[in-house]
Order: C-alpha cells, then structure tokens, then sequence
C-alpha cells in the first residue's frame, strides 16, 4: 500500500511523513523529490519544460510508479509518500500506474488555510524564512484544492493540528 501526503508546499508533508510511518508496522518513507532530483543531476540537463519543476518532465512520473512498485515488490509493507502534486494530469498518471501493479493508494492532502501557510512559510527554520519556491506554490496549490485535489483525496486540514495529531490521524485512518 502507498499513503501518499499531498499538498502545498510548506504544509509539512515530510514532518508528518516521518510521524506516520512511526505509527504504521512495516512501513518506509519515499520522497519522490529523489526522482527528480535525479533527473535534475542529469548532464547536460533534459531538454523542454522542467529545469524549474522536474514533474513536468514526462519521464518523473512513470519513474516514480516503477520506482515505488520495485520498492513494495522488494520490501514489502507500507510506503509513505509526501509529495506535492498540483497537475490533475500528473496524479492520474501516477495514480492509474500504481493502480495497474494493483498497488492500493490511500491519498491524504494536508491542508491549511492561505494566512495559516503564509505564517509557517514566514516562520521556517529548515528551508529558511519566505521561500519564494514554497510561496510561489500556494496560489496553484488553491486552484488545485478548489477544482479537483480535495475531491481526489482525504483532507486532513492541519490548520490546527501538530505534525503529530496530523499523522495519527493519517494512521488511524489507513488502519480503519
């Protein structure tokens, strides 16, 4: 099974990935960013749209399918998988391949509200305070929630929540 934590940028899906898979037996995180990453690192660099978000790159999301159902196959269990993903067109993709391999997706988005991202995004201490990255994402990530991601996904609205209370329900949740 894959629980996957979707949602802006800044929302704290890593956090929150670390918690949950504490809570649920036999589980690993994977951060698709990695994917990319290593798309990122290839020399000279891939050519048309992406130099700026690997995702729009159409070899990211078969890769990550493949990568997360070699995983599973290998290891077994649970993979957690925090990971934002704003393009309607990207999660089907990657959602019907992991559907293809039979692989059950538990989609969460965390979520909270503009003020309440704008102030954690003020506020952070590992990427450093107003990311213009994380910033630059909340307007699509808003269009996404209002026309097609909250209805795609089970919305944990963290806007209240600690990472902890956010992945026991999560956790809770996946065991229902």
């Amino acid at each position: 099974m894959i629980v996957w934590l979707n949602g802006t940028h800044g929302a704290g899906k890593t956090t929150t990935s670390a918690l949950v898979q504490q809570l649920i037996p036999d589980s690993r995180v994977f951060d698709a960013e990695k994917v990319g990453e290593t798309l990122m690192d290839i020399k000279p660099g891939l050519p048309g749209p992406g130099t700026d978000n690997f995702q729009h790159w159409p070899p990211w999301r078969p890769l990550v399918v493949e990568t997360a159902r070699r995983v599973l196959d290998f290891a077994g269990g649970t993979l957690v998988m925090p990971m934002t993903v704003l393009v309607e067109q990207y999660w089907r993709e990657i959602s019907t391949g992991l559907a293809q391999h039979a692989i059950p997706v538990r989609h969460f988005v965390l979520h909270a509200d503009q003020d309440t991202l704008r102030g954690r995004i003020a506020g952070d201490t590992v990427i450093g305070p107003n990311s213009t990255f994380r910033l630059k994402y909340l307007e699509p990530y808003a269009e996404a929630a209002r026309t097609w991601l909250h209805d795609e996904a089970e919305v944990v609205d963290t806007t209240h929540l600690t990472p902890a209370e956010a992945a026991l329900r999560i956790a809770e949740a996946v065991k229902d």
